[in-house]
């Protein structure tokens, strides 16, 4: 059985009192007996306060976004190694807005992946596609491009297959992030089920396992349907992640 994970992306909000304050809210109403995995993002400057505020607690904490490169003069950059020593141990890939605001390529992505993957860090690895493409019809197409570039940089696509199910698929239709439309529950279903349906024809053990998170504006009054669908294994929260009360309500949902 596939964990459910419920991710915050905190994107570019929050100070030390906010995040201080959001911790705390969540620290405080998190039940130990909930199964699901709870994971935040902070923005890069605040992952070590937030990870020394969840001390003692069931939160994870991850990076929003790193460098491909090892190290080096790349000014403004973040390294897998300065994530990981931390003590960060997930980080999104290839999220939507860095794909559109700073033309990150499917291939750059995959870079990005495998060397979150190198430096013992659990890659989220972001996927999905614009209104346009949605309506044209070619969803699947965008979103196979995006999970062959990953299988591509390994070359030998058994190998790449490995690597993927190492880390965790998020499928956000980009027209639902920010909007608050969000795709229906089977609308999502549909698309999650189409993304393990493909994995499956070149490795079923790694269909099977591989989390895949709904990330399209999830909050607390439509969690429970999304969740409830079969091939949809949490979800990759944005703006509601912000409010304790919102995001606690999410995981108790998810359970």
């Amino acid at each position: 059985m596939r964990k459910t994970l419920i991710a915050g992306n905190w994107k570019m909000h929050g100070n030390l009192a906010s995040i201080e304050s959001l911790v705390n809210g969540i620290k405080r109403q998190l039940d130990s007996n909930w199964q699901s995995d709870v994971l935040v993002c902070p923005p890069s400057l605040y992952i070590d306060k937030t990870i020394q505020l969840a001390q003692d607690s069931k939160i994870s904490v991850g990076g929003q976004n790193l460098s491909e490169q090892e190290q080096g003069a790349f000014t403004g950059e973040i390294s897998g190694d300065m994530l990981k020593d931390l003590g960060a141990n997930y980080v999104l890939v290839g999220h939507s807005e860095r794909r559109s605001l700073y033309n990150e390529s499917n291939a750059l992505v995959a870079e990005k992946f495998a060397k979150a993957l190198e430096k013992g860090l659990v890659p989220v690895l972001c996927v999905g596609e614009t209104l346009e493409q949605r309506e044209n019809g070619t969803t699947m197409e965008v979103v196979k491009g995006q999970i062959d570039a990953v299988l591509d940089f390994y070359q030998d696509k058994t190998t790449g297959l490995e690597k993927l199910g190492q880390g965790v698929i998020a499928y956000e239709p980009v027209w639902a992030i920010g909007t608050g439309v969000t795709a229906s529950p089977e609308q999502a279903q549909e698309t999650h089920a189409e993304i393990r349906r493909y994995l499956s024809t070149m490795n079923q053990s790694v269909a099977e396992k591989v989390q895949i998170l709904y990330g399209g504006s999830m909050k607390a009054a439509n969690a429970g349907e999304l969740l409830a669908q079969k091939d949809i294994d949490g979800g990759l929260i944005g703006g509601a992640s912000l409010k304790a009360d919102e995001f606690i309500a999410i995981c108790k949902i998810a359970g």
